[in-house]
C-alpha cells in the first residue's frame, strides 16, 4: 500500500486584515475536496518578531510545503503589512489547481 504524502498549507494573516477572511473561506472551500491529502495550518502572525520569524510576505499569505502560493520568495526580512495581489486575491480554481500541482509532485 502507498502511503500517500501530505500537503501542508500555511495560511499566513494578522487580526484586521480585510482580505484574510475572504481567503480563508476560499482555501477552506477548496480544502473539502482533499481531506485526506492536505494539513492546514492557520497562522497568526501577532507582531514584527512573527513577521521576521515566519518570513511574512504580507497579510494573507498561503504557504505550500513553505513556498509561496504565487512563486514569490520569502523575504530575509518578513514585515506586518498587507500583501497586495495585482491581479486580485487567487480565486477557488487557482487555488485548486495549485493545491493538485503541489500534490501530485509529492506522489
Amino acid at each position: 500500500m502507498m502511503i500517500m504524502k501530505k500537503l501542508t498549507i500555511e495560511f499566513q494573516h494578522f487580526e484586521g486584515c480585510p482580505n484574510s477572511p475572504t481567503l480563508l473561506k476560499k482555501l477552506k472551500n477548496v480544502l473539502i475536496e482533499f481531506p485526506e491529502q492536505v494539513e492546514l495550518k492557520i497562522v497568526l502572525i501577532e507582531n514584527e518578531l512573527d513577521a521576521l520569524k515566519f518570513k511574512f510576505i504580507g497579510s494573507p499569505t498561503i504557504l505550500l510545503n513553505g513556498e509561496d502560493l504565487l512563486g514569490v520568495p520569502l523575504p530575509e526580512n518578513g514585515t506586518l503589512a498587507c500583501r497586495f495581489y495585482p491581479k486580485g486575491l487567487p480565486n477557488e480554481e487557482f487555488l485548486k489547481n495549485k493545491i493538485i500541482e503541489k500534490i501530485n509532485e509529492l506522489n
